[in-house]
C-alpha cells in the first residue's frame, strides 16, 4: 500500500539525511519528542549500532523540514537487520502521509541495500500497513524496558521461527 502526501500540500522533496541536515533534524526530534526520547530503550540501540545515512531520509518542502527517518544497522542473532527510528515528523504536517511515505522509503532502501529486514518499536496498527508486524520479533530482547507487543519486523526474506536474542552491534 502506497500513502501519497496530501496534495493540498506543496511538493516533498526527499533527500538522505547529510551532516549540513543535523541542526534541524535535533530541532525537529525536540519538538516532537522533547527530552523523554533520550530514555527510551530504542535510543539506547542508537547509542551502539551504526548509523546508515544512505537509508535514512529528510521529508522537505520549501526548505523547511517536515520528516525525518532513521535507519541503524543491527543485528539480532545471525540475522542482520537495520533498525528503524526515529520516524517524527513535523506537528503541522501529521495526517498528511509524510510519515508514511518516509517509512516506505526506507524500507524500500533497506530491502534494495540487501538487509534481511527491519526492526522497530511503535505502534503496530499504524506500522502493520507496511508490512510489520509483532509475531516474528516476539523473541528479540532489546536494551532496556520495551512494550514487547511493540517490537515490529517488517522480513524481506524468510526469518523461520522469528528472530531470537538480543539487539547487538553488527
Amino acid at each position: 500500500m502506497s500513502v501519497e502526501p496530501s496534495p493540498s500540500r506543496t511538493t516533498l522533496t526527499f533527500t538522505h539525511e547529510a551532516p549540513q541536515d543535523q541542526p534541524a533534524i535535533e530541532a525537529l526530534l525536540d519538538r516532537a519528542f522533547g527530552p523523554g526520547r533520550f530514555v527510551k530503550s530504542s535510543e539506547r540501540v542508537r547509542e551502539f549500532a551504526d548509523f546508515a545515512p544512505e537509508l535514512s531520509f529528510c521529508a522537505w518542502a520549501d526548505g523547511e523540514l517536515l520528516g525525518v527517518v532513521r535507519m541503524w544497522r543491527v543485528r539480532v542473532g545471525a540475522t542482520q537487520l537495520v533498525f528503524l527510528g526515529p520516524l517524527a515528523v513535523d506537528t503541522h504536517q501529521q495526517s498528511a502521509g509524510v510519515g508514511g511515505a518516509l517509512v516506505e522509503r526506507a524500507c524500500e532502501a533497506a530491502r534494495q541495500a540487501g538487509e534481511a529486514g527491519v526492526l522497530l518499536v511503535g505502534d503496530a496498527p499504524y506500522f502493520a500497513r507496511f508490512g510489520f508486524e509483532a509475531g516474528p520479533a516476539k523473541a528479540v530482547v532489546m536494551p532496556g524496558p520495551v512494550d514487547q507487543r511493540r517490537v515490529l519486523v517488517h522480513a524481506f526474506e524468510d526469518l523461520g521461527e522469528g528472530l531470537v536474542g538480543a539487539v547487538e552491534p553488527r
